[in-house]
């Protein structure tokens, strides 16, 4: 890394600790701490829900997916908008009529003190198991640019995040929340401008667009009854609605969100956006990893790209091995790359001959 990629990346975790604490300053009692006292806009709710699910994951494995699989992960979310309206109407005010501080609180008083102790427990294990995924992406991907040793860029990262969300409260998550996802997404813009202006001069972007359709990276939306296929219409509007209805329902870590707003018609509008900006939202994220599929596809990538691990290969005993696969690696991305250029040559003359 240059002295400027340092310079900003320490001053981003910096400024992410400051703000965090900054923006908590002032909670002297548990219902600012819990619920940042019924004082958060409906933009900040809406950012915070969207950047709690938008982590360093979605950034890596979203884009991998769409990579991999193309971009039918997309109608996982089609159920979402439905939930939002269903939550809108009937727990929402039920939560604020009650001024609960967690849903489960709220378990407790519909039921008894054990649902409450078993959804509970059964929350904090599950987001445990998810956090940690959450936390190991960015780990992973610190420590093979800076060259630490993971476990070392798990407690950082860990350190940071603990010390703004215990020092600011649900205020200071909050608006990190909502600044971070501002970096994130406007990341994946540039990282999507970046990925297009690498692509060889003679490749323009309906090009880039037509061979990610061509190699099934584009296939966005299925309509079919195939039980074995694992991502369709049918399964992202029923399946994902039940989904969406448990986790924003009853999961804390979303439920805390929109309690934090000012009203009823605050938390609505926050889940609303959710709702109808998420399925866009993710459609833009895979199509980024569609186009870096395409980028490859003309500029070959190594076969690890984790570097350390590469030359540990390169210099151990399997050295020879590991370079014959490499020559047939390069020589399969050539003829691949002479393939992709022969379709794309051909296609023009049929669409020249047609408007002709």
């Amino acid at each position: 890394m240059r002295p400027l990629d340092w310079i900003v990346l320490a001053a981003f975790l910096i400024f992410t600790v400051a703000f965090g604490i900054r923006r908590g300053r002032g909670t002297r009692d548990i219902r600012t701490y819990m619920l940042a006292n019924k004082s958060m806009p409906w933009y900040a709710v809406a950012l915070s829900i969207m950047a709690t699910q938008a982590s360093a994951i979605t950034f890596v494995s979203t884009t991998g997916l769409a990579y991999v699989d193309g971009m039918r992960f997309v109608q996982f979310y089609f159920g979402l908008p439905i939930a939002m309206v269903l939550l809108s109407i009937f727990a929402v005010p039920v939560f604020h009529r009650l001024n609960v501080f967690t849903a489960y609180e709220y378990l407790e008083r519909r039921f008894d003190l054990k649902t409450r102790v078993l959804t509970a427990v059964i929350f904090l294990v599950s987001r445990a198991l998810a956090t940690s995924l959450s936390l190991y992406a960015p780990a992973l991907i610190l420590s093979v640019v800076l060259g630490w040793p993971i476990r070392l860029t798990v407690w950082v990262i860990g350190a940071l995040v603990i010390t703004y969300t215990v020092a600011g409260g649900v205020v200071g998550v909050n608006w990190n929340d909502f600044q971070q996802f501002l970096v994130i997404m406007g990341a994946m813009v540039v990282a999507l401008l970046v990925t297009i202006s690498l692509l060889p001069n003679d490749v323009s972007f309906r090009d880039a667009v037509s061979v990610a359709g061509v190699m099934g990276r584009l296939n966005a939306v299925d309509f079919s009854f195939d039980w074995q296929n694992r991502y369709n219409f049918w399964s992202g509007l029923i399946g994902g609605l039940f989904l969406a209805l448990a986790y924003f329902g009853t999961d804390q870590s979303q439920v805390q969100r929109y309690l934090t707003a000012k009203s009823v018609a605050e938390s609505r509008i926050g889940l609303l956006f959710n709702g109808f900006a998420k399925v866009p939202m993710q459609f833009f994220i895979l199509f980024v990893g569609a186009m870096v599929f395409v980028f490859y596809q003309f500029n070959p990538g190594p076969l690890f790209f984790n570097s350390k691990e590469e030359q540990r290969i390169a210099a151990g005993p399997l050295a020879g091995e590991y370079q014959r696969v490499q020559a047939e690696y390069r020589q399969a991305q050539e003829d691949k790359e002479v393939r992709i250029r022969a379709w794309l040559a051909a296609s023009k003359s049929a669409d020249s001959a047609a408007e002709n």
